[in-house]
């Protein structure tokens, strides 16, 4: 979906940074529920100073989530009004965005669920506000499709792209949000001295490995068929700004994928031998190192997923 913006550095640096902040917030939510709680069941001061963490994290990003995407309806409502803020405000142009179109209507939506989750973090003791809030910060990563491209495909190939989109944004936030955890865990399994920490990262570096091979399999189905409906032909990559961006984007992902590897064919294994050996604190200090680096590459790529929805899809520009 162009809105007139691919030179505007605001808008994607928003767009970049509400990607961002959405996933780790609902990654931060999906890591405890599929890895830390039962890995840590049994080591309650670790799993207490992670879920701090954590905590703070997830508020840092919904915030982030909830500034970004209100700078977001703004510098759109500017770019189709070609007002200033002040006058876009004063003059109806935000009301109208805002009642009137299916991106002003997702927003709405998506502020709602963005309330309900921080009411879901506020009481997250019980059990109940805890599932609550992991439904709606999936509601909200999902949701983020209706502001896309795929929202304006249209008849029936518009429900396949929706629903790739939907895939290829929860599974991207289960694994780079993941990733966030996991360096989290790891630094709170360092402060516990009494704590079997190479157990416990071995534990949950497994259980992590399977989260994010799911994720990585649906990212690869979903981003073909994204593919396959935005570029349409392999000249379409080579020859438009949209598929070089794609390529480029492409190239971070497999970087990541080597780097998860690396982790889980190389490193992890390691973290099973006897605690006698020295490749116990070797590999938990590799895994946290590239643990970070698969985060700044997944920050990477959601800046450059912040510029490809400013562009004109590949298959618009190739015949």
């Amino acid at each position: 979906m162009d809105f007139g913006a691919a030179d505007n550095g605001a808008m994607i640096a928003t767009r970049a940074i509400h990607f961002a902040a959405t996933a780790i917030v609902t990654g931060t939510l999906v890591f405890p529920a599929v890895v830390a709680n039962p890995a840590l069941k049994s080591q309650e001061a670790a799993a207490k100073l992670f879920r701090m963490q954590t905590r703070y994290v997830a508020w840092i990003s919904l915030a982030a989530t909830v500034i970004s995407g209100l700078a977001w309806v703004l510098l759109l409502t500017m770019s189709l009004s070609d007002e200033s803020l002040g006058e876009a405000i004063t003059s109806g142009a935000l009301r109208d965005v805002l009642s009137l179109t299916q991106f002003g209507s997702v927003s709405q939506v998506r502020l709602a669920l963005a309330i309900l989750l921080a009411f879901c973090l506020a009481f997250e003791r019980s059990a109940f506000w805890r599932w609550l809030g992991l439904g709606a910060a999936v509601g909200l990563t999902a949701s983020i499709a209706w502001t896309g491209h795929a929202a304006s495909t249209p008849h029936t190939l518009g429900y396949v792209h929706l629903t790739a989109d939907v895939l290829h944004l929860c599974a991207a936030a289960a694994w780079i949000g993941g990733v966030v955890s996991l360096v989290l865990l790891l630094a709170a399994i360092a402060k516990i001295p009494a704590s079997p920490g190479a157990t416990l990262v071995y534990d949950a570096a497994r259980r992590f490995s399977t989260l994010g091979m799911l994720s990585v399999a649906f990212l690869v189905l979903s981003g073909i068929v994204n593919a396959w409906i935005l570029v349409g032909s392999v000249r379409g990559l080579f020859v438009t700004e949209y598929g070089q961006l794609l390529i480029l984007k492409l190239v971070i992902f497999a970087l990541m994928l080597a780097f998860a590897a690396v982790n889980r064919f190389w490193l992890t294994p390691r973290l099973a031998l006897r605690s006698g050996k020295t490749e116990q604190p070797e590999a938990l200090r590799q895994l946290a190192r590239n643990g970070t680096i698969e985060i700044a590459l997944g920050l990477a790529i959601f800046a450059v997923v912040g510029v490809l929805g400013t562009q004109h899809p590949a298959i618009h520009l190739v015949q």
